[in-house]
């Protein structure tokens, strides 16, 4: 029987955004370093991107009166 993996929306955006950063440094830059902080950098984007649009979503969520 096959196991079923269940991610929260947090988790599937962190792994989303630890692959996409891996892309995005190895294909802007061109030495190893220049790639680790290219990925780093973008990673971090994408880590603060999700967490500022979880509390837009949430002040939104709030401000329209549910709870």
């Amino acid at each position: 029987m096959p196991s079923t993996i269940h991610l929260s929306h947090f988790t599937a955006a962190i792994i989303f955004s630890f692959f996409t950063s891996i892309v995005f440094g190895s294909s802007m830059k061109s030495t190893p370093r220049e790639m680790m902080r290219e990925g780093l950098k973008y990673f971090g984007y994408f880590v603060g991107g999700t967490f500022v649009a979880g509390w837009a979503m949430y002040l939104l969520r709030a401000w329209a009166g549910h709870q």
